[in-house]
């Protein structure tokens, strides 16, 4: 997610200590309060925008499965977020089916056109005076995944009809629904974005009707959102990748220079693979392999895992200082090594080992900020998202996560269906010999990465934190503020974050003066100074710290925990 910076200074700021909710003044010296955490027997939906989670909860309440309740909530979140989601994007989750008690992991994530060569991807960039793939228009379009992913998911663990699960937001779309605060502020940023590019197709009609980005309260419809919706309810999947919507989108990028066509969604599967984690201080971290970011994540907590991170306290410049440099090194190694499996070698088992671990810790001074690292060297022998998750009174969970890519994606709409395309194809290199180097039927890096963590051969958490490079950095502060910290579920999301930037990416050319870090308000002024003098670039961050939902099993009580990101316009709610 690459959005713009909003001030969102965290709730805490604001409450007097008085506030009758959890204290964490055991663990920092100081207090702050949070709104509580959401408890409930029956089930939990947690999204980004309150109608959104409304919908999951009726379809929990209508005997649903925690899959068929994900799979509203996102299609809501679809016509009600588009400037994070929708169905021209790809779909990535983790299921934890309490039948089987095992954990299924879904790459649900599309592929670049099979008709679009190298060679002639450098032939489009060159008549755009380009050598990389732009952020807008036709060329960084992949298949979108997320309605086959859906598909995946309700084959293998819905219960309901799809018509069902749809109808909240088809009734939705037709009906109309107010803009949410958030949403509303970055629908009239996007809408200014895309307007500008003068592209092909129906986005101005479509999210600017009437030539205005529609305001705060407002009530919006997407008729054709409605029809796209029930055309699924009624055919499946099918419709999108083999019927009218395919039909459709070839014609329509046929006729204005675009690369998609039929064939490519008539190959597109969804695939299912096995999540994989880490043990960080007794808790099994699951994320999902490459082709995303996820085990960055997992990287991250294993060199964090040599260092006391509560003896040296709760935001203090011992545990930011380790924090901010293990993130560093991760990144060179996500810079080189993650991309899509089906085209490059991934060393996953040894980039997430112990051992590799130990090795990397060795790097970080802990007195002083490194300017550059070097990314590691296997044996020869290896950002706009949404997030949600849910729960059922069976014990089932899903972690889900969909996204554009950036806010409301490539800008292309066409005309009749409803939803913007992703521009995912951005994140391709250009650069010969890259792992992630752009080819046609190639999945893309990916930055969108649902997490789950088990607790003695049990589930005990679904979570995820929107927002780009910040999504594994995010996972990381979360899991210490709950495990090394004690905080509770909503604490652990609302207290203050940091977030390292300028690493070694795609659009970045090898980090070699350190990168900079953005603090959140709430960060003690003595922190920042000790920082600032270990040779961090300290800037102030005015939003994107990412969104975060989570839902904790309480197996002592049989309840469900649930939190949602005060940073948002989201809601957790159960029954």
């Amino acid at each position: 997610m690459h959005s713009a910076r909003l001030v969102l200074i965290p709730l805490f700021a604001f409450l007097p200590t008085a506030v009758t909710v959890a204290q964490v003044d055991r663990i920092t010296g100081r207090s702050f309060a949070t709104r509580s955490e959401v408890i409930a027997q029956h089930g939990m939906v947690c999204t980004s925008q309150p109608l959104a989670t409304q919908a999951g909860l009726d379809i929990l309440k209508a005997g649903g499965s925690a899959v068929d309740a994900a799979i509203a909530a996102n299609a809501a979140l679809g016509l009600m977020e588009p400037v994070s989601s929708g169905v021209g994007g790809d779909l990535f989750a983790i299921v934890w089916d309490a039948k089987s008690h095992h954990l299924y992991g879904l790459n649900a994530s599309g592929r670049a056109p099979l008709g679009l060569s190298y060679e002639q991807m450098k032939v489009e960039l060159a008549k755009l005076n380009r050598t990389t793939i732009p952020s807008y228009g036709l060329l960084p379009v992949s298949v979108p995944g997320a309605v086959d992913g859906w598909a995946e998911l309700h084959a293998k663990f819905g219960r309901l009809p799809l018509a069902q699960v749809l109808a909240p937001a088809i009734r939705y779309a037709q009906e109309g629904f107010p803009l949410s605060e958030l949403i509303a502020y970055y629908w009239e940023r996007n809408v200014a974005i895309l307007r500008s590019q003068h592209l092909p197709g129906a986005f101005v009609e479509t999210y600017a009707p009437g030539g205005h980005a529609p305001a705060k309260g407002e009530i919006f419809r997407n008729l054709a959102l409605a029809r796209t919706y029930q055309l699924i309810a009624a055919q499946g999947r099918d419709v999108f990748y083999r019927g009218e919507i395919a039909e459709n989108i070839d014609a329509f990028m046929r006729a204005n220079g675009g690369w998609l066509r039929k064939a490519d969604f008539e190959q597109h599967t969804s695939t299912w693979v096995e999540p994989v984690s880490v043990n960080y201080r007794g808790y099994d971290v699951y994320e999902l392999p490459p082709n995303g970011q996820g085990i960055a994540a997992l990287q991250m907590l294993n060199i964090l895992e040599g260092f006391d991170l509560r003896a040296m306290g709760f935001e203090s410049a011992d545990a930011l200082h380790v924090m901010i440099e293990a993130k560093k090194l991760v990144f060179e190694d996500r810079a080189k090594f993650y991309a899509d499996p089906a085209f490059a070698k991934v060393p996953v088992k040894w980039l997430i080992s112990k051992a590799y671990a130990t090795e990397r810790r060795q790097l970080i001074d802990p007195a002083r900020a490194a300017r550059t690292y070097d990314a590691g060297h296997p044996p020869v022998n290896d950002g706009d998202t949404i997030y949600l998750c849910t729960a059922d009174a069976e014990g089932n969970m899903v972690s889900l996560i969909q996204s554009n890519y950036r806010g409301m994606g490539s800008g292309i709409v066409v005309p009749g269906l409803g939803f913007g395309f992703q521009d995912r194809g951005e994140i391709f290199t250009m650069e010969p010999g890259h792992a992630n180097v752009y080819a046609p039927g190639k999945r893309p890096f990916h930055t969108i990465i649902p997490a789950f963590v088990m607790k003695d051969g049990g589930p005990w958490l679904a979570f995820g934190v929107m927002g780009g490079a910040m999504q594994p950095q995010g996972h990381v502060q979360i899991l210490i503020n709950l495990i090394d910290y004690g905080l509770n579920l909503q604490e652990a999301g609302d207290a203050a974050r940091w977030q390292h930037d300028g690493s070694t990416d795609y659009d970045h050319p090898r980090m070699t003066d350190g990168g900079y870090v953005y603090l959140e308000s709430g960060i003690p002024w003595d922190v920042v100074a000790e920082l600032k003098r270990r040779g961090h670039d300290i800037r102030t961050d005015l939003g994107g710290f990412g969104g975060y939902q989570a839902i904790m099993w309480d197996a002592k009580n049989h309840t469900y925990l649930g939190a949602s990101e005060s940073r948002k316009d989201g809601q957790a709610a159960g029954w």
